[in-house]
């Protein structure tokens, strides 16, 4: 058998040609996985609510706050990278977590169910979310849930994906195009809840109500609290029955409900208003953003067939004897071009229907409007954003507390209040 002596020429062909396969297989490898990150979260299928099969008794429910969510800071690139922008963005963080109110009112799992703009001692349970992607085609959220003694119950992600279809018969406070998330998130913290015993919900109960004196009065109920070495709270001991000094402070924790009360109900204007547009601008963006993914498929595909015309023309010339192209390579090489420009065109394309999400995501906002609240027969407004007229209602509450009691409290930024990895 004769062999075949490799020339020169030989080996630059197959070095192209190996070169050309292993950068198309790169390419179309980066094709195949683009867009298929989900952060590690938990993908959400259809889920029904599951609802509590009978009446909890009163000294058995757990009072919930649901923190008004977090995200990560969005610059103007980021957002639109994002499919959407920060305002939108900002709006959601209230419109989610009083979403997941609603549907956790539906369980019948929960005791007083509100959104807070801060954290506080006042409930037995609270719910911390993030946003880590909210376009109308996906939404993935991060959840965190503790109780009052400071034992976290779960932290997940949860991803959930729309179509057409998601949004077609929801209903404002009742079905969401991710309804299906807001169920399982429900229905994990109903899930943990019914594990508890009665004497661990009662514990819970009482801590956070020692937690709140020991925020107003921190030398009077010092020691009351302990923790153990995990960090999480135990009652250490109890005040007497009828004690007039923790009486006292549960009626101060009740004007910190009416507070919370009524932020709420500004809450739910916000959210009754948003819904229409949120709703429609979320349906239309994922249409916008199923366009703009197929159209960007059909450029990388013709991308990818521009480089493989070019690469091809160049292979065929190479192998030549002297590497001269002919007019065939040539002719390869500028379809190839002309499809390369093509392919150009249509991903400006793609950036025309980016600029038409951001133009349809302008209308949102949160200001927060002042609220009056009334005591001892005065009334006092309340301005500036939640979180701030949330912070001057708890300092009013302690100015109440020192006018009926006479005890010198300390203000809230000196107060020493037992955290759950502090020992007393």
């Amino acid at each position: 058998m004769k062999r075949i002596k490799k020339t020169p020429s030989h080996r630059f062909e197959f070095k192209v040609k190996s070169g050309v396969f292993n950068w198309l297989l790169i390419l179309a490898t980066i094709a195949g996985f683009a867009g298929c990150a989900t952060f590690g979260a938990h993908q959400v299928g259809p889920t029904p609510i599951e609802q509590a099969k009978a009446e909890i008794p009163e000294d058995q429910l757990l009072d919930v706050g649901i923190l008004v969510f977090e995200s990560e800071k969005l610059t103007p690139e980021d957002a639109k990278a994002a499919g959407t922008n920060p305002e939108i963005r900002k709006a959601e963080s209230h419109f989610i977590p009083y979403h997941l109110k609603n549907t956790l009112h539906q369980s019948g799992h929960w005791g007083a169910i509100q959104v807070v703009p801060a954290e506080t001692n006042s409930v037995d349970l609270l719910v911390k979310g993030k946003i880590i992607e909210s376009n109308g085609e996906r939404l993935i959220l991060e959840i965190d849930v503790a109780d009052a003694t400071g034992k976290h119950w779960f932290k997940k992600k949860y991803s959930a994906e729309a179509s057409a279809n998601s949004y077609a018969g929801n209903r404002m406070g009742e079905r969401d195009a991710y309804q299906d998330m807001y169920n399982k998130i429900a229905n994990d913290m109903a899930m943990y809840k019914t594990k508890l015993s009665t004497a661990e919900t009662k514990t819970i109960r009482t801590v956070s109500k020692l937690k709140f004196a020991q925020e107003f009065a921190p030398a009077a109920f010092d020691g009351y609290l302990t923790a153990d070495k995990n960090g999480h709270l135990r009652v250490n001991r109890l005040p007497a029955d009828h004690d007039p000094m923790m009486d006292r402070l549960l009626k101060i924790r009740e004007r910190e409900y009416m507070y919370v009360d009524t932020l709420n109900q500004h809450y739910a204007g916000f959210y009754n208003a948003m819904w229409p547009s949120y709703n429609n601008w979320r349906e239309l963006n994922l249409t916008e953003r199923e366009a703009i993914s197929k159209i960007k498929r059909e450029a990388l595909a013709k991308q990818l067939l521009g480089a493989l015309l070019i690469a091809g023309g160049i292979a065929s010339g190479a192998s030549k004897d002297g590497g001269n192209i002919g007019a065939l390579e040539v002719g390869l090489i500028m379809a190839g071009g002309a499809v390369f420009i093509n392919g150009w065109n249509v991903s400006k394309e793609a950036q025309i229907h980016s600029a038409a999400i951001e133009e349809l995501s302008e209308s949102f906002g949160d200001e927060m409007q002042p609220v009056t609240m009334e005591f001892e027969g005065k009334q006092y407004e309340l301005t500036g954003s939640a979180e701030e007229q949330f912070k001057r209602w708890k300092e009013l509450l302690h100015q109440i507390y020192l006018a009926e009691t006479g005890f010198d409290a300390k203000p809230p930024d000196e107060e020493q209040v037992i955290e759950p990895n502090q020992k007393p």
